[in-house]
């Protein structure tokens, strides 16, 4: 680190657990983030801020009116950008340092597979079952942390799975694949601020994940009911017989 970047994380490298050591892991880290609307925004801006040294933002969205009572990384003037730029363009300006990879197209198949197996975390910030379905089987395959986060209404919630854990449950464990789609924020509306703070735990694990500290959030599923602000957690074991992870060898698991 130079002496500037000394000066910006200062207060999180005096962070027991973390320290120059820690934040140099951060600045060579590689974070995807797969969606970059209510969830991805929070989080891309504080892993942007804690210095998580190459994001790829992926969205084929555009920013649109509607959008902006929650996804605070755009602005009035980006709408009809893409969000990936808007969001590239807002994250470079708290922290120029850092390398933002933009993916203004849907990640399918083998590009999916790739940019996976590239990044040290996965964040799913998507709004619908396909997606996160797609994304948990390819972390599942290449063994890629992934932080689950999903808000609607006033209520939200988040868990992290660890694929290269025997123990470890996966998005599928615990909702089925029946190829049907749930409610969206259109149909059933989105209290602004829960999605700033699901979107930020989702930030708060992957920094976690990646520094190796603290409790990981796997094999709890925490739920949030905004409305009368109660917390609760459910714990959540791995499927023997998941048609994802079920069948996947741990042997050499440490």
């Amino acid at each position: 680190m130079d002496t500037e970047q000394q000066k910006r994380y200062a207060r999180q490298i005096a962070l027991p657990g973390i320290g120059p050591e820690g934040q140099e892991k951060l600045l060579a880290a590689r974070v995807l983030i797969i969606g970059m609307g209510g969830l991805g925004s929070p989080a891309a801006i504080y892993l942007a801020t804690a210095g998580v040294g190459h994001l790829v933002l992926s969205d084929y969205d555009r920013v649109e009116l509607s959008n902006l009572q929650r996804q605070i990384v755009h602005n009035t003037q980006d709408i009809g950008e893409l969000k990936v730029a808007s969001a590239r363009q807002h994250l470079q300006l708290l922290n120029p340092d850092l390398k933002i990879t933009t993916l203004d197209y849907q990640l399918v198949d083998e590009e999916l597979h790739s940019q996976i197996q590239q990044a040290d975390v996965v964040l799913d910030c998507s709004d619908n079952f396909s997606t996160r379905f797609a994304i948990n089987r390819v972390c599942v395959k290449t063994g890629t942390p992934l932080v689950s986060g999903a808000a609607i209404g006033f209520e939200g919630q988040i868990s992290v799975f660890l694929p290269d854990q025997a123990d470890s449950p996966c998005y599928h464990c615990i909702y089925q694949d029946n190829g049907q789609e749930g409610d969206s924020c259109s149909q059933l509306g989105i209290l602004a601020p829960l999605v700033g703070v699901i979107g930020s735990m989702q930030a708060v694990e992957a920094l976690k994940l990646l520094l190796g500290i603290g409790d990981k959030l796997c094999g709890r599923l925490l739920l949030l009911d905004g409305l009368h602000m109660d917390w609760r957690t459910l714990k959540v074991r791995r499927d023997p017989k998941c048609a994802v992870c079920g069948q996947v060898s741990h042997e050499n698991t440490v």
